[in-house]
């Protein structure tokens, strides 16, 4: 059975959001790495640099996705404007796939982070 494409957007968007409630629990993870940081004598201790330098490529990361999402959806227009159907841009679906591809870099950072930190506890 093959899946369509609305229940592989929404396969996927569930997945990404599973991953991102481990957020708070990466946070709290992450609180005595960055109290022990914030006690040494260097401004900025490694698990605190870390932490600022895995967002700032995420959302760099994002922000690439989510253009590069809408600009294929963009060059769709044409295409699906003369097969008849209702072109991505004016339907929501180039919305949705943006939104997807632009926190997909999130999900996947703080999944890899659970992972990281689980084994440090």
């Amino acid at each position: 059975m093959r899946k369509t494409g609305k229940s592989r957007r929404v396969q996927e968007a569930a997945s990404i959001g599973g991953d991102l409630m481990l957020a708070p629990l990466v946070a709290m993870m992450r609180m005595p790495l960055m109290a022990m940081d914030a006690g040494s004598s260097q401004p900025w201790g490694t698990e605190t640099a870390r932490a600022v330098s895995e967002k700032t490529v995420a959302v760099a990361e994002g922000v690439f996705a989510a253009q590069m999402s809408l600009l294929q959806s963009a060059s769709r227009f044409w295409p699906e404007v003369f097969s008849g159907r209702t072109p991505s841009l004016f339907n929501g679906v180039a919305a949705e796939r943006s939104v997807n591809a632009a926190l997909k870099p999130a999900s996947v950072a703080v999944k890899a982070n659970f992972r990281r930190l689980s084994t440090k506890t």
